[in-house]
């Protein structure tokens, strides 16, 4: 069958061929410079960014990780990483909304067919937007699914409900995760506009506003077969697929934290006071603040190389998916996940702490950083984390192969 027959019905540029990492790293920012202007005021009215994300497709930022083989840049996961730290310093929120696409692109690397590789990596290469229909709500864990997959002729039939559907709403295609009748769990890829799709746009989280994380509702959608990956093969042996999807967490988090330093540094040099009893004559000039803004600057420096070197690991691992190259690059990107939500939210608190009382005012929107950390770092608690490195190290227990990892 003809992949080809499934293009989505949105019109867009064809978007820019990168042709080194350098010059994704440059593109990035002067898309975040372009960003950076209107993000508080999308936060504060909610306003989706679809001509902020048309500007991102067209960029060809999204197609960074395609393989070599098949046209794309593949660039470092460190690099990856870095660009989107890059963009969520500009708008947190369109920092977090290519995450499910990237981590999309890895599983189709991973466990697709020949065929589908072509296909949709040429979707991606062309500007196409991949957006998730993966978590749901009450069901036991995060990692239970009442979504079915069923065959019907040809293909499948798609029924369920999903939350927190980031990107779904600017996507072209919509990547549905859904279990068959066996209990094991697919990835299929369905144009938007697909006659049974409903996207809702409810998500009204305090942070990460504009993330369009709302809900998908799939009332017997088909699919056609060779539109389904197998994605339970991704997690019965050693793959990068957990791995890519959590360090480009570690990303968002990383540039939360820069863009509450930023604003900090800013704020304490030109509008905090001194502390009455500090004998100074300038906020910037007390030493107690020195002090903390340098604890931060060090701390962000540290978080920064943590995340460029699980990205080296996870390259390796991409190359050589060995069980201890695998583990190596999930450990890494562990540390990187705990040390860049841990001063995403170290920054972003600091923030109020040295800028004062006058910083809380809600035509300033300073708030919109520290919403955006603690919203984001709900991601995969921390806490597990810290226990899968320690039982790693202590007890010999080998990670869990799943996508939070």
């Amino acid at each position: 069958m003809d992949l080809a027959v499934q293009q989505t019905d949105r019109i867009r540029p064809v978007a820019v061929r990168l042709a080194s990492e350098e010059e994704a790293i440059a593109t990035a920012r002067v898309l975040a410079k372009q960003f950076a202007e209107s993000a508080s005021s999308r936060d504060i009215d909610r306003l989706l960014p679809h001509a902020e994300l048309d500007a991102l497709s067209q960029s060809g930022l999204l197609s960074i990780t395609v393989p070599s083989e098949y046209g794309g840049l593949d660039v470092s996961n460190a690099v990856l990483a870095e660009v989107t730290a890059i963009l969520a310093e500009a708008d947190g929120s369109i920092g977090q909304i290519p995450q499910n696409h990237f981590y999309i692109l890895e599983a189709l690397r991973v466990d697709g067919s020949e065929e589908q590789k072509r296909f949709f990596f040429g979707r991606a290469l062309a500007g196409d937007r991949f957006g998730n229909a993966l978590s749901e709500k009450g069901t036991k864990t995060v990692g239970h699914y009442n979504t079915r997959i069923v065959r019907e002729g040809l293909g499948y039939r798609i029924n369920g409900r999903k939350y927190y559907s980031t990107g779904v709403i600017f996507a072209d295609w919509i990547t549905v995760f859904a279990l068959d009748d066996e209990e094991r769990l697919t990835m299929s890829f369905v144009p938007r506009g697909t006659e049974g799709i409903e996207i809702v746009d409810d998500w009204d989280g305090f942070g990460q506003r504009t993330t369009g994380s709302g809900t998908t509702i799939l009332n017997n959608v088909y699919v056609r077969a060779d539109a389904v990956v197998s994605h339970q093969k991704g997690f019965e042996r050693p793959t990068t697929i957990g791995s890519v999807g959590q360090i480009i967490h570690a990303g968002v988090d990383l540039g939360i934290a820069r863009a509450a330093f930023a604003e900090t540094v800013e704020f304490v040099k030109t509008n905090a006071r001194p502390w009455m009893n500090s004998g100074v004559e300038s906020a910037s000039d007390d030493p107690l603040t020195i002090a903390k803004v340098g604890q931060i600057a060090i701390r962000l420096e540290a978080a920064t190389a943590v995340v460029e070197r699980a990205g080296r690991k996870v390259d390796i691992a991409q190359i050589d998916p060995s069980e201890a190259n695998v583990v190596a690059a999930t450990l890494a990107v562990a540390a990187a996940k705990v040390l860049t939500t841990e001063i995403a939210l170290e920054a972003s608190n600091t923030l109020f702490e040295l800028a004062g009382t006058s910083s809380v005012r809600v035509g300033l929107n300073l708030d919109r950083h520290w919403r955006n950390a603690r919203t984001h770092t709900l991601h995969d608690p921390v806490r597990w984390k810290y226990h899968v490195v320690g039982n790693y190290h202590l007890n010999g227990v080998t990670p869990p192969k799943n996508g939070a990892l």
